[in-house]
């Protein structure tokens, strides 16, 4: 478990700080989740990939699963172990991969349909897999979805730089916009301002069909889910002021902004 807790703690501020206010139950099981995840998404983010560890770690995880037999791995042999109390669908986790696997294979994403299909297994299957680590009653699943839906979406536009350094393209381009590469940007800052914009207003789209399932998740579980989402809002908020923004620095919320938002959520949670 400290090897879960370690690569959750490098990998992502807002959501390992976020987690630390679930109960120590749920917290060791979201901690396996988020272990399983980026294990296979560094190896498919480093530089130069990791091909071999990744196909490596994917035919582990397929072997101990079809088996019934530990695989000698920590990461996975804890995230097998939710899998099966939790009642994750497999389907969920051959997506996820296959996301993953993508990431090796392809780079560039011409429409939204593609986008999406690249989203559902990298994003939407872990609200679901979320979902069922909360107990959560399943008319929640479609809402999970939108969640990590939204929050992938954010990430894109975040991270345009980044991916741009992978030769990586998830937005579709379309019309004027004919690049995400930053001289073209700015030299055309209406046309990407626009773009961004245009993304932007998906992301709320989606963002609200999210929050409709808050209804769904009990007091104890919404604060951390609640405050993730709104550092996800804040960094959306950020790059609208100035889109250019994502070719300076990644946008990402402080621990000491984390901080007072879990405070003031569990709040407005607990005493309204």
């Amino acid at each position: 478990m400290k090897r879960n807790v370690e690569i959750f703690r490098k990998g992502s501020k807002t959501y390992f700080t976020a987690s630390l206010f679930f109960p120590p139950e749920i917290r060791r099981d979201v901690f396996s989740l988020y272990a399983f995840v980026r294990t296979a998404d560094d190896f498919v983010d480093s530089v130069p990939q990791n091909k071999d560890d990744f196909y490596k770690f994917k035919r582990l995880y397929y072997s101990s699963l079809k088996s019934g037999k530990k695989s000698g791995d920590e990461i996975i042999d804890n995230f097998i172990d939710v899998f099966y109390r939790k009642k994750f669908k497999a389907e969920w986790v051959s997506a996820f991969l296959e996301s993953m696997e993508m990431d090796l294979k392809k780079k560039k994403y011409k429409t939204i349909d593609e986008t999406l299909h690249y989203i559902f297994g990298s994003a939407e299957v872990i609200g679901l897999f979320m979902s069922r680590i909360l107990d959560l009653p399943k008319k929640a699943d479609k809402h999970a979805q939108m969640l990590g839906r939204a929050m992938q979406m954010i990430n894109f536009i975040r991270d345009i730089a980044e991916d741009n350094s992978f030769g990586r393209v998830y937005l579709p381009l379309s019309g004027k916009m004919k690049s995400l590469d930053n001289s073209f940007a700015f030299s055309n800052k209406e046309i990407f301002e626009a773009f961004i914009r245009q993304n932007s207003l998906l992301y709320k789209k989606w963002q609200k069909s999210a929050e409709e399932g808050y209804r769904y998740i009990p007091k104890r579980y919404l604060v951390p889910i609640k405050t993730a989402a709104d550092m996800y809002l804040w960094t959306a908020s950020q790059i609208e002021k100035n889109p250019m923004i994502v070719y300076e620095k990644k946008v990402k919320p402080s621990r000491f902004r984390i901080l007072k938002t879990l405070i003031a959520n569990e709040v407005k949670c607990f005493h309204i």
